[in-house]
């Protein structure tokens, strides 16, 4: 977005608008409204959109989520244990949400042993500042906040990634789009694969262009850019992602958020299978 990509991909005949949500959740409810035709969601957000029937198809994986997404929690609270009768906040229907009831049901507790409360990141760290909620499962820029501000980490979703738990960051487009404009998803597709080379060969150069997107030092965006996985599209184009495991993932996802009461049915696998693109990161130039 900083860099003009898009722009310059596209040219002046195409208006591109873009648009700032603060969770997947809100971002599925843009897509359904008919608001937007490509947007990035967590795993969790389109497993759950797969799941009640949104029509959209995932082309692209922003980034396997690292540490850059984790559990922090107030002084004095030192394991996922502790957390029994406590406030914690997150962003329903999101990836954070995902994994912070993964990780309270590997630590042998339940929703109703703690209060989850539904926030957004602004609104987290506002509560956090305010002595409102004893810990948050979030993402950053705020979870660098709130580690800054003392907030201790008990578990990221690196670590629930080797539990079998894998987050990612997606990208969503309307099938009636991609079904209209295949050249022109082609072209954004190719972009986000510069962006990546970008991230890889040139960090100290994306880490500013996203500093000054998020009003963030620069140092602070490098760290954060370290704490996600970005793939390119040859890697994404594999098995062990966009040719299946991503499809696997969120089958599993959809299970795990059926058997907690998140969504109300599973659809059979081959449904998402059938909503992952593979012929446009194999294309990508």
């Amino acid at each position: 977005k900083h860099d003009g990509l898009l722009e310059a991909a596209f040219g002046e005949s195409v208006s591109i608008e873009w648009k700032l949500f603060d969770s997947g959740g809100s971002v599925n409810e843009a897509i359904l409204a008919g608001a937007i035709d490509i947007g990035l969601v967590g795993s969790s957000p389109a497993s759950r959109g797969i799941s009640s029937g949104i029509e959209y198809q995932i082309p692209w994986i922003f980034d396997v989520i690292g540490k850059a997404e984790a559990l922090a929690a107030k002084s004095g609270i030192n394991s996922i244990a502790d957390l029994k009768g406590k406030t914690v906040a997150t962003p329903f229907a999101s990836t954070s949400h995902y994994s912070l009831l993964a990780a309270l049901e590997d630590a042998g507790l339940s929703e109703s042993d703690v209060k989850v409360i539904d926030s957004e990141p602004d609104a987290i760290l506002a509560a956090w500042q305010q002595g409102d909620i004893d810990a948050a499962y979030v993402w950053n820029p705020v979870l660098a906040k709130l580690t800054a501000d003392g907030g201790k980490v008990l578990i990221s979703s690196e670590d629930l990634s080797k539990k079998g738990k894998t987050t990612y960051d997606l990208a969503v487009v309307t099938t009636s789009f991609a079904t209209k404009y295949p050249a022109a998803l082609q072209t954004w597709l190719n972009q986000q694969n510069a962006a990546v080379t970008k991230i890889r060969e040139d960090v100290d150069g994306a880490a500013a262009s996203i500093a000054a997107e998020l009003n963030i030092p620069a140092a602070d965006a490098k760290k954060q850019l370290s704490e996600l996985i970005f793939l390119n599209a040859s890697e994404q184009a594999g098995a062990e992602y966009l040719g299946g495991g991503l499809a696997r993932n969120l089958f599993a996802a959809a299970e795990f958020n059926l058997k907690l009461g998140k969504i109300e049915s599973v659809k059979e696998e081959a449904a998402y299978n059938a909503a992952i693109l593979t012929t446009y990161a194999s294309a990508a130039k």
